[in-house]
């Protein structure tokens, strides 16, 4: 019989956790916060979706699983048993802060919506405080969630910018277009390839980087396209090694529907990589036509529409003709706006508010 070694020792940890939290009382003053679960990964291991803001969070405010006065929790990261938590923090009267990133909606989650956003809005109105992760995020919210019962406000996600710099000049040859993240929906990985595929029209050298998780194969349309030898799939990568990827490129492609507020965009526009992406969600927000071009497209909230290979391409010609501004602009977008010292600075002025 096969064990699952990191699943036994997630529930050893949750274990011992939830014994010493029923049987101690500890209370002073001093901030100690809990994110939920009982190992954050550290700075050099792989991340995903939610799991990279905790991990820079927790490096200022370490992980307290067992004496914790603040609970804080990330919708794109629920721990397994977030009722018993919740249901603890309210009976100590302990602040909790919620960190409010996408909903379900029918485009995607089809008929699991509903599925998908009840225990979004379990932890939602449990909430003393929401941080919306994007003006888009607070009006998906309010439409599938209803609206917060405690205070609220916009805190978009957050890039170190003194380690996500540009590079010194551009990569030579390319144009390189880099598409990161996990490819979770097929459509990505498809557009990016097509819009390669049109931009070699006028640029015969172009390339494609692909990183993350694929949910689906590339090979029939690196076949169908022609584009062998061209697209470097290049699996996961750690945190350590982001500000050396997006130094390999020339722009992000982030052809995402509905993004709520993607941190590979804060990301790539700190190291200088202007972004061409769907003109919807969270992205619009924080590229606001500065540091990159969003490409308009059909759908809503019942469908997923993305724009055309033909638009797309077309949008990164643009940026490609004129990239030393882009290049200048982007990095200067995310300096002013999305600054990991001023983001965790926030955090502590409310962490020290809600306990104090």
């Amino acid at each position: 019989m096969h064990v699952d070694s990191a699943r036994v020792g997630r529930y050893l940890r949750a274990g011992t956790r939830w014994t010493r939290l029923l049987t101690s009382r500890r209370r002073d003053a001093n901030l100690r916060v809990f994110f939920g679960h009982d190992r954050i990964p550290g700075p050099g291991e792989p991340v995903a979706g939610g799991t990279a803001k905790f991990q820079r969070l927790s490096e200022r405010f370490p992980n307290h699983p067992t004496d914790f006065n603040l609970l804080y929790l990330g919708t794109t990261w629920l721990p397994r048993d977030f009722r018993p938590l919740l249901w603890l923090a309210r009976r100590r009267r302990l602040p909790v802060v919620v960190n409010q990133n996408g909903v379900g909606w029918p485009g995607w989650a089809g008929a699991r919506t509903e599925e998908v956003n009840r225990p979004l809005r379990y932890v939602l109105e449990a909430a003393d405080h929401v941080l919306y992760q994007s003006e888009f995020c607070k009006r998906s919210s309010d439409k599938y969630l209803g609206p917060p019962r405690g205070d609220w406000e916009i805190l978009p996600n957050a890039v170190d910018v003194e380690r996500f710099t540009p590079a010194a000049k551009p990569p030579p040859g390319g144009p390189i277009l880099l598409l990161t993240g996990d490819q979770l929906f097929s459509y990505r990985l498809e557009l990016a390839l097509r819009t390669l595929a049109v931009l070699l029209t006028e640029y015969p050298g172009a390339r494609l980087l692909v990183t993350g998780r694929l949910v689906s194969s590339a090979d029939p349309f690196l076949d169908e396209l022609d584009l062998r030898g061209r697209v470097d799939l290049l699996g996961r990568y750690a945190q350590a090694d982001a500000p050396a990827l997006y130094r390999r490129a020339h722009l992000l492609l982030h052809p995402q529907v509905n993004d709520a507020c993607p941190s590979a965009v804060i990301e790539a526009m700190a190291c200088g990589l202007p972004v061409v992406h769907s003109a919807s969600g969270g992205t619009v927000e924080l590229v606001a036509e500065i540091g990159g071009i969003g490409v308009p497209h059909g759908g809503g909230w019942d469908h997923i529409d993305p724009p055309s290979p033909q638009a797309m391409a077309a949008a990164a010609a643009r940026v490609l003709a004129d990239l030393p501004r882009y290049r200048e602009a982007a990095r200067e977008r995310a300096v002013a706006h999305y600054s990991l010292v001023d983001w965790l600075d926030r955090h502590e002025k409310l962490f020290s508010q809600l306990v104090g």
